[in-house]
Protein backbone atom coordinates (compact mmCIF):
# COMPACT_ATOMS: atom_id res chain seq x y z
CA UNK A 1 0.00 0.00 0.00
CA UNK A 2 1.78 3.69 -1.25
CA UNK A 3 0.82 5.87 1.10
CA UNK A 4 0.39 9.95 0.40
CA UNK A 5 2.59 12.70 1.85
CA UNK A 6 -0.25 14.74 3.40
CA UNK A 7 1.45 15.04 6.65
CA UNK A 8 5.21 14.64 5.80
CA UNK A 9 7.77 17.83 6.14
CA UNK A 10 9.55 17.57 3.47
CA UNK A 11 8.21 19.81 0.90
CA UNK A 12 7.84 18.91 -3.04
CA UNK A 13 10.02 19.94 -5.85
CA UNK A 14 6.90 22.51 -7.09
CA UNK A 15 6.21 23.88 -3.99
CA UNK A 16 9.72 25.11 -3.45
CA UNK A 17 9.71 26.67 -6.91
CA UNK A 18 6.30 27.72 -6.74
CA UNK A 19 7.61 29.84 -3.36
CA UNK A 20 10.82 30.98 -4.94
CA UNK A 21 8.99 32.47 -7.60
CA UNK A 22 6.40 34.49 -5.13
CA UNK A 23 10.02 35.55 -3.66
CA UNK A 24 11.26 36.87 -6.65
CA UNK A 25 8.51 38.77 -7.62
CA UNK A 26 8.34 40.48 -4.30
CA UNK A 27 11.14 43.45 -4.49
CA UNK A 28 10.74 43.99 -0.84
CA UNK A 29 9.56 43.01 2.92
CA UNK A 30 6.18 43.28 3.40
CA UNK A 31 4.66 44.22 0.57
CA UNK A 32 2.15 42.45 -2.20
CA UNK A 33 1.35 43.44 -5.46
CA UNK A 34 -2.46 43.48 -6.40
CA UNK A 35 -4.09 41.77 -9.63
CA UNK A 36 -4.63 44.72 -11.27
CA UNK A 37 -0.85 46.28 -10.10
CA UNK A 38 -1.37 48.15 -7.22
CA UNK A 39 1.49 47.81 -4.17
CA UNK A 40 -0.30 47.26 -0.72
CA UNK A 41 2.01 47.53 2.45
CA UNK A 42 0.29 45.60 6.24
CA UNK A 43 2.08 44.34 9.27
CA UNK A 44 1.49 42.03 11.56
CA UNK A 45 0.63 43.51 14.97
CA UNK A 46 2.98 42.00 17.59
CA UNK A 47 1.62 39.36 20.00
CA UNK A 48 -1.76 39.54 18.12
CA UNK A 49 -3.66 38.06 14.98
CA UNK A 50 -4.73 41.57 13.93
CA UNK A 51 -2.81 43.39 11.28
CA UNK A 52 -2.22 47.03 10.41
CA UNK A 53 -2.86 48.50 7.16
CA UNK A 54 -0.64 50.54 5.43
CA UNK A 55 -2.21 51.80 2.11
CA UNK A 56 -2.11 50.86 -1.50
CA UNK A 57 0.46 52.66 -3.40
CA UNK A 58 1.24 52.55 -7.05
CA UNK A 59 4.82 51.86 -6.43
CA UNK A 60 6.55 49.06 -4.62
CA UNK A 61 9.04 51.45 -2.98
CA UNK A 62 6.18 53.34 -1.59
CA UNK A 63 4.82 50.70 -0.29
CA UNK A 64 7.65 49.37 1.16
CA UNK A 65 8.86 53.20 2.82
CA UNK A 66 5.35 52.78 4.53
CA UNK A 67 6.19 49.46 6.07
CA UNK A 68 9.86 50.52 7.06
CA UNK A 69 8.01 53.27 8.80
CA UNK A 70 5.67 50.94 10.54
CA UNK A 71 8.12 48.43 11.48
CA UNK A 72 10.40 51.00 12.84
CA UNK A 73 7.57 51.94 15.18
CA UNK A 74 6.86 48.97 16.30
CA UNK A 75 10.17 47.50 16.78
CA UNK A 76 12.46 50.11 17.05
CA UNK A 77 16.26 50.12 16.05
CA UNK A 78 16.30 46.14 15.94
CA UNK A 79 13.52 46.20 12.56
CA UNK A 80 14.90 44.22 9.58
CA UNK A 81 14.28 47.40 7.36
CA UNK A 82 13.95 47.72 3.66
CA UNK A 83 15.51 51.18 3.33
CA UNK A 84 17.42 51.49 6.86
CA UNK A 85 19.45 54.82 4.94
CA UNK A 86 16.01 56.37 4.75
CA UNK A 87 15.06 56.02 8.52
CA UNK A 88 17.72 57.52 10.20
CA UNK A 89 17.35 60.60 8.42
CA UNK A 90 13.61 60.96 9.62
CA UNK A 91 13.77 62.66 12.84
CA UNK A 92 10.19 62.18 13.59
CA UNK A 93 10.39 58.74 13.64
CA UNK A 94 13.14 58.49 15.81
CA UNK A 95 11.46 60.16 18.58
CA UNK A 96 8.54 57.79 18.01
CA UNK A 97 10.81 54.49 17.33
CA UNK A 98 10.09 51.64 19.70
CA UNK A 99 7.78 53.00 22.06
CA UNK A 100 3.92 52.56 22.76
CA UNK A 101 2.05 53.78 19.92
CA UNK A 102 -1.55 52.67 19.10
CA UNK A 103 -1.67 50.77 15.66
CA UNK A 104 -3.93 54.19 14.22
CA UNK A 105 -0.93 56.27 15.08
CA UNK A 106 1.62 53.71 13.79
CA UNK A 107 -0.41 53.49 10.49
CA UNK A 108 -1.02 57.49 9.95
CA UNK A 109 2.53 57.59 10.10
CA UNK A 110 3.38 55.49 7.80
CA UNK A 111 0.91 56.32 5.09
CA UNK A 112 2.01 59.81 5.22
CA UNK A 113 5.67 58.48 4.11
CA UNK A 114 4.08 56.33 1.65
CA UNK A 115 2.15 58.97 0.59
CA UNK A 116 4.90 61.41 -0.01
CA UNK A 117 7.42 58.87 -1.48
CA UNK A 118 4.14 57.63 -4.00
CA UNK A 119 3.61 61.51 -4.96
CA UNK A 120 7.71 61.63 -5.37
CA UNK A 121 7.93 58.51 -7.26
CA UNK A 122 5.37 59.37 -9.75
CA UNK A 123 5.91 62.76 -10.38
CA UNK A 124 9.74 61.32 -11.16
CA UNK A 125 8.27 58.96 -13.54
CA UNK A 126 6.53 61.00 -15.16
CA UNK A 127 8.24 64.49 -16.10
CA UNK A 128 7.37 67.78 -17.33
CA UNK A 129 7.55 66.75 -20.65
CA UNK A 130 4.67 64.02 -20.23
CA UNK A 131 2.55 66.13 -18.23
CA UNK A 132 2.38 68.60 -21.06
CA UNK A 133 1.43 65.76 -23.75
CA UNK A 134 -0.94 64.58 -21.14
CA UNK A 135 -2.72 68.49 -20.76
CA UNK A 136 -2.80 68.66 -24.77
CA UNK A 137 -5.13 65.91 -25.22
CA UNK A 138 -7.70 67.16 -23.33
CA UNK A 139 -10.96 64.90 -23.90
CA UNK A 140 -13.86 66.81 -24.62
CA UNK A 141 -16.35 66.97 -22.08
CA UNK A 142 -19.45 65.00 -24.46
CA UNK A 143 -22.02 66.51 -21.97
CA UNK A 144 -21.47 70.00 -23.57
CA UNK A 145 -23.08 71.36 -27.00
CA UNK A 146 -21.10 71.65 -29.59
CA UNK A 147 -20.26 75.75 -30.41
CA UNK A 148 -21.54 77.05 -33.10
CA UNK A 149 -17.48 78.34 -34.03
CA UNK A 150 -16.27 75.30 -33.67
CA UNK A 151 -18.55 72.86 -35.49
CA UNK A 152 -17.09 70.56 -38.30
CA UNK A 153 -20.38 71.54 -40.86
CA UNK A 154 -19.93 74.20 -42.96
Amino acid sequence: MESVGCCSSSTSPEKRKQRQNQRDNKPYRGIRMRKWGKWVAEIREPNKRSRIWLGSYSSPVAAARAYDTAVFCLRGPSARLNFPEYITEEDDLRDGGGADMSSASIRKKATEVGARVDALETAHHHGPAESNSARASVKPDLNEYPDPENSDEE
